[in-house]
């Protein structure tokens, strides 16, 4: 499928931002937090990254907005993205709230992912959401979020929320980038639709380029134009002197966190230099991609961001 740009080099006309996500495990002190935000911002990177779960596979997971906040004390410039928040686990003036909030004191730096989550069916059912309503809740909360972020008073009857006359101030200013992740045709809509991007993970650079363009067609059938568009691409990469060096530091990171065989992620997880890892990325780029957020697994923290540095100089050439 073809896509509706305009023809242009993607790689010299598109900015392209990337961004590093907090250690699986956390941080075991400010100190260390302090550090790694600081070696990111110090090193050009773009974006911390965070994702976001309220009682994820027994209890586990982190507020992603919360997160966000608490890093944002950490540096004064540097990017804030949440990827993904789940939406749909919230009232959605409440969410208007607390980004309101972040937007005010952390301007022009937060990009807000929106997912419908449901790996973990009982982590929905904790907070009385069925997960089979999960994509209709995202966008109805969505309907009612984009507006109050936007600045309008929003009075909404609908079949999960009621919000009467209801304003939230201040608005956000620059407004706050909200993009949709997932996998599904629903997410790639919904991006379209209601997002400034989708925000892609464990897919080839065709299908990225595919979903890119028929997010962007579903913008037009929506009678959405002028979207200053900020498709990105999230995933996982083993940093070392040679691909299997990475590969094999990946492996059991990957293994530990989602429980499941490398093998299942192996085919889209970069590995080896930064060299190698940026050549797998290359495609996205051309497919649409302006944001990179990526996970590393290194020798070391900073081993891996300064991998990650050079992974965005070599794209930006």
């Amino acid at each position: 499928m073809g896509s509706i740009r305009a023809e242009e080099d993607p790689v010299t006309s598109w900015p392209v931002r990337v961004g590093v996500s907090i250690p699986p495990a956390g941080f075991k002190s400010r100190e260390e937090a302090d550090a790694y935000v600081n070696a990111a911002a110090d090193g050009g990177l773009d974006h911390m990254i965070t994702a976001d779960h309220v009682a994820f596979r027994g209890g586990q997971g982190r507020d992603g907005l919360m997160t966000m906040a608490w890093l944002a004390g950490l540096h004064p410039t540097i990017g804030l993205y949440v990827g993904v928040y789940l939406l749909a686990l919230r009232h959605p003036v409440a969410v208007a709230r607390q980004v309101s909030t972040l937007a005010e004191d952390a301007p022009g730096r937060l990009t807000l992912g929106i997912g419908v989550g449901g790996e973990d069916r009982h982590e929905m059912e904790s907070v009385g959401v069925d997960p089979a309503t999960r994509g209709r809740r995202t966008d109805e909360a969505l309907d009612v979020l984009l507006p109050l972020l936007g600045g309008s008073t929003v009075d909404h009857d609908g079949e999960f929320f009621q919000v009467p006359d209801t304003l939230i101030s201040p608005v956000p200013d620059p407004p706050v980038v909200v993009t949709v992740g997932g996998r599904s045709g629903a997410a790639i809509t919904r991006a379209g639709t209601r997002g400034q991007g989708w925000l892609a993970s464990w897919c080839s650079p065709k299908r990225f380029a595919d979903g890119v363009a028929l997010s962007e067609e579903a913008a037009l059938s929506a009678g959405r134009t002028g979207v200053t568009w900020r498709h990105g691409y999230q995933v996982w990469v083993g940093l070392g002197d040679t691909p299997e060096e990475g590969a094999g530091i990946l492996g059991p990171a990957m293994e530990s966190f989602y429980a499941a065989p490398f093998s299942r992620f192996q085919k889209y997880s970069p590995v080896g230099t930064p060299s190698e890892i940026a050549a797998w990325l290359a495609p996205f780029v051309d497919g649409g991609a302006t944001d990179f957020n990526l996970a590393p697994v290194a020798g070391t923290p900073s081993e891996a961001i300064a991998g990650l540095a050079e992974v965005k100089r070599i794209l930006k050439r």
